[in-house]
């Protein structure tokens, strides 16, 4: 009998490694979309949205012609009105003249202490001035402070100058990053915002290059708080009125010309929070500082943002096929928050998806799904979903008992 047996197992011997072989190499679970919904503590869980809710509006009338008010943090809308409508950003455009700046000095082909000619079309230039001599040499800092704080023309005329050539040729570079950002309607034709018929942009664009002037460049950003600045013995101050208010703010840049009306780009820090507002088209210094402190107060009294999920906090447990581990660990590289009225109770919702099951070996914070969370107003912010720690392929063994558990079972 004993024969018969070793018999019978030498012969099934090479099928048995052969099926092995071919569970192990070619037998896989058919790979699905899976999708998980989950209901954290915060509520029946969905999400800030890029207008969080429309009846959520100023209890005031909104006199600029073109508003938008956003949370820094998430990109959250809270208020927008003729957000896309070209507009004349005057010096406002002095944003996008001080990120070129910035960037030149971070890279290092600029530095503070380095000068620039003062050329009679610079020293002839109209309007807001740093009064920079004809022929002087002006540092770099110098010139920053004067088209920040003094929202110098011609200032702006002998720094285009001296790094592109011509201010024609710092405008265009302008326009292209500005585009490269995002700013998809805008079009520098000078580096001031000297009134020109094709010198547009939108509200929506301005927030975009403020947002991305505080995040390129915080080391840069504390001028934009300056309140005032001396140059040739004229003291001038900063026309930034929130600046002088006690709620927070801390730059960017005003403007005014004739054709685009009265308008601001402000930020206001509270709490840790912090809000961009782009306003334009008023008739007065008075009512742009009244509208803007208005919107601001508004923006910080109605809404909240509130993390869902912090930065390595665990979302769920996911499974793997064929590791050494079964199931791996999904986290989120980044906290998830979300911008909500202070009044919002329920509604929010997430979902994970992701192909299950999940091949092994997997990488740390390799992605494996994504995190969906969604408001009733039909926004969605999907974040990735990474792995917090690396799995490897399972044993040969663990492969074969897994192998067949899918075969019998059709689990993985």
């Amino acid at each position: 009998m004993y024969t018969l047996k070793n018999k019978y197992c030498k012969r099934l011997a090479p099928v048995m490694l052969g099926l092995s072989v071919i569970m192990l190499g070619v037998l896989n679970p058919s790979f699905a979309l899976n999708i998980k919904t989950h209901t954290p503590d915060l509520v029946q869980k969905q999400q800030s949205s890029s207008q969080p809710d429309s009846s959520s509006l100023p209890p005031f009338e909104v006199i600029a012609k073109q508003v938008l008010l956003i949370d820094y943090a998430t990109g959250v809308v809270l208020f927008e009105k003729n957000a896309d409508e070209l507009m004349y950003p005057s010096s406002m455009t002095k944003i996008m003249t001080s990120y070129m700046i910035f960037e030149k000095l971070k890279e290092g082909s600029l530095q503070m202490g380095m000068t620039f000619p003062v050329s009679e079309r610079a020293w002839r230039m109209e309007g807001t001035r740093m009064f920079v001599p004809l022929n002087a040499m002006v540092s770099v800092e110098d010139l920053l402070k004067g088209i920040i704080i003094q929202s110098g023309n011609d200032a702006c005329v002998v720094i285009a100058e001296g790094l592109c050539g011509s201010e024609e040729c710092f405008a265009n570079e302008m326009t292209q990053k500005a585009q490269e950002m995002g700013a998809q309607f805008t079009t520098f034709k000078n580096a001031s915002g000297w009134p020109h018929p094709e010198h547009l942009t939108t509200a929506r664009d301005l927030a975009i290059i403020a947002h991305r002037t505080l995040t390129d460049f915080p080391e840069f950003y504390s001028l934009f708080g300056l309140k005032e600045f001396i140059y040739n013995n004229i003291r001038q101050w900063n026309r930034n009125p929130l600046l002088y208010k006690n709620v927070g703010c801390d730059g960017i840049k005003t403007g005014h010309t004739d054709i685009g009306g009265y308008g601001i780009v402000a930020s206001v820090v509270d709490s840790n929070r912090r809000l961009i507002l782009v306003v334009n088209g008023l008739p007065s210094e008075q009512a742009r500082a009244n509208e803007v402190l208005k919107l601001m107060t508004w923006g910080l009294q109605t809404f909240k943002n509130t993390t869902l999920f912090k930065r390595g906090e665990t979302v769920d447990f996911l499974p793997v096929w064929l590791g050494e581990y079964s199931l791996v660990q999904a986290t989120v590289s980044e906290d998830v928050v979300v911008t909500l009225p202070k009044n919002f109770q329920k509604g929010i919702k997430v979902d994970i998806k992701y192909d299950t099951p999940i091949m092994a070996p997997i990488a740390k914070d390799a992605v494996i799904g994504k995190l969906i969370v969604k408001l009733p107003s039909d926004y969605a912010l999907e974040v990735p979903l990474v792995a917090s720690t690396s799995i490897g392929k399972a044993s040969f063994i663990k492969r074969i008992k897994d192998s067949f558990s899918y075969l019998i079972w059709g689990k993985a």
